[in-house]
This record gives structure tokens, C-alpha cells and sequence, in this order.
């Protein structure tokens, strides 16, 4: 625990300091002046904030796997050799120039996961409930779903989607917050709201349109499940595709009772709630309409 707080810190801290680096190379201030707004200033401090948070934690993902998850890294010669030359296999298939990692780690779950900053540089991980549970022809189908995520670039676009995404939401919500505490103002005589008061609707706003904002970035990240099934079907064949998916539908109590302990940066085959509302908010579509647009498909 103690670790896992001072690597948070450590990286608050390098993202504080590029941010503060790069506004002073860009010349940006503050975004009030002469008691308004300056948009074009406010624009490039909101999207600093938010593109250079999301790709320092994009570099530093296959890193924070490892610490975080526990990722053991396993090689042709070890006794993961079988994994490791399936992985390898799937990545000539799609294209990649460097094989990725490829890592084990001690989990009860059914899960696995691609992350890393690039095609080039990625890491693909395995839970060893998951080599538990399936047998050879579901873990290729795991894996090709994994491999296709690296080759599709999704680590990378989801990067710039979330980063997008939170500065607009830090756009508008400083945008709204500065209307309301010029209202407050009027109210009461011209009288300053202080600090502390902005500082919380600021704070209550980024929360309030980052929810709203939060199904957007969940139906990128469903549209590029599916299309990582569809590249896993095309590298390992449809049908071991399939049975990935299905092995994963019967261990479904397991995986909805482990889900809400699962760290959510990481999974990648989980599967998601049913309920319409909690569709928008999941990052994964339900198992059964992933294994109907397989079939339905190719």
C-alpha cells in the first residue's frame, strides 16, 4: 500500500511539473483576466492537463502493471514457453514488428490483458485463473484478442480519447464555474467569493461532467472490444474466438463477484453489467452480444 501511494505521488508529481514546463514554454497564465475569461488561454491549460496526464500513465503502463498486478515476466525458455510462443505466434500473424511481453500473474480471476505505449513496446498478461479454467484453444482465443488489441493500437487511441475527453470536461466545468461565482458576486455586492469556495465548484463540476462525459469514453472503449474480437477471430480462428468468450459466459458468477475488486485500467476480457443504465458506464458490452456479433460475423 505504501508503495502504491508514492508511485501515485511520483506521478502527480512528473505530470505537475511537464504540465508547469510546457505552459511556460507556451507562454500560458492564468486563464482570468481582468475579471474574465481567456478561452484560448483556458483551452490549451485544460488540454495540457488532460492529454499529458493520460500519456505520462500510457508510458509508464507496462511499468505500473507490473508493480501494481504483480506481472511476472515469462520467456520461450521458462515453464510459460507454451504461452509465450503462442503470443509470439499471434503477433507475427498481425504484424508487429517487436513481440510483445508476455507476463504471468497470480489472480483467481479469468483474465487478461494487453497494455504498453505502443505496437512496438506493449506487454500481454495472464492471470493464473485463467490458465486454470481454460484449456489450450480458449487461452489462443484469449491471447488473439490480446495481440489484436496491440496491433489495432487501441492502448494509444484510448489514450488520446480519455485525454480529449478530460479537457473538455475541465473546459466546460471552469467555464460554468466562473458564470456561477460571477452570479455569486453580483448577489452579494461585488463582494469576492473566496478561494475556497471556487476551488469546490470547480471541483464539484469536473466530477458532475466527467460522469456525464463517462459514456463517451465507455462506448469507444465497447467499440474496440468488439473489434478486438473480430482481429482475435481473424489471427487464431472464429471459432476458438468464440470459445474464449463462451468459457468466459460459464465462469460469469465468478467474474461478476470479483469484478468490482478487478482494477478497471487493466481488464480486458471482463465481462459487464446488464442493466441499461450501467451498459452506458461499462467499458466492455455483455458477453452473449459479443459471441452474437462473432458469429454473425467473418
Amino acid at each position: 500500500m505504501l508503495k502504491r501511494i508514492m508511485i501515485f505521488f511520483a506521478v502527480s508529481l512528473l505530470i505537475s511539473i511537464t504540465v508547469s514546463a510546457l505552459m511556460t514554454m507556451l507562454g500560458v497564465g492564468h486563464y482570468i483576466a481582468n475579471g474574465a475569461l481567456q478561452y484560448g488561454n483556458l483551452f490549451i491549460l485544460c488540454l495540457l492537463w488532460g492529454m499529458v496526464g493520460s500519456f505520462i500513465s500510457l508510458m509508464m503502463s507496462k511499468l505500473m502493471a507490473k508493480w501494481f498486478m504483480g506481472v511476472q515476466i515469462v520467456t520461450e525458455n521458462g515453464p510459460h514457453a507454451g504461452i509465450v510462443q503462442k503470443v509470439h505466434r499471434l503477433a507475427r500473424r498481425a504484424g508487429l514488428d517487436k513481440m510483445p511481453e508476455v507476463g504471468i500473474y497470480q489472480s483467481p480471476e479469468v483474465n487478461a490483458f494487453a497494455t504498453g505505449p505502443s505496437r512496438n513496446n506493449s506487454l500481454v498478461a495472464v492471470s493464473t485463473g485463467l490458465l486454470g479454467r481454460m484449456d489450450d484453444t480458449e487461452v489462443e482465443g484469449v491471447l488473439a484478442h490480446e495481440v489484436a488489441h496491440i496491433a489495432n493500437g487501441d492502448m494509444v487511441t484510448m489514450t488520446l480519447v480519455q485525454g480529449i475527453v478530460n479537457a473538455f470536461v475541465m473546459f466546460f466545468a471552469r467555464i460554468v464555474a466562473f458564470a456561477l461565482t460571477q452570479a455569486m458576486r453580483k448577489d452579494d455586492d461585488d463582494a469576492p467569493v473566496s478561494p475556497f469556495v471556487t476551488h469546490m465548484i470547480v471541483m464539484v463540476l469536473d466530477i458532475v461532467f466527467g460522469i456525464l462525459a463517462a459514456p463517451i469514453v465507455a462506448w469507444f472503449s465497447r467499440y474496440r472490444e468488439y473489434r478486438a474480437d473480430k482481429g482475435g477471430a481473424s489471427l487464431a480462428g472464429k471459432e476458438k474466438m468464440i470459445a474464449a468468450l463462451e468459457s468466459l459466459r460459464r465462469a460469469y458468477p465468478q467474474l461478476e463477484e470479483s469484478e468490482a475488486k478487478a482494477n478497471p485500467n487493466f481488464r480486458s476480457m471482463q465481462i459487464s453489467s446488464k442493466t441499461t443504465v450501467m451498459k452506458l458506464f461499462s467499458s466492455h458490452p455483455p458477453l452473449e452480444e459479443r459471441i452474437a456479433a462473432l458469429r454473425s460475423s467473418l
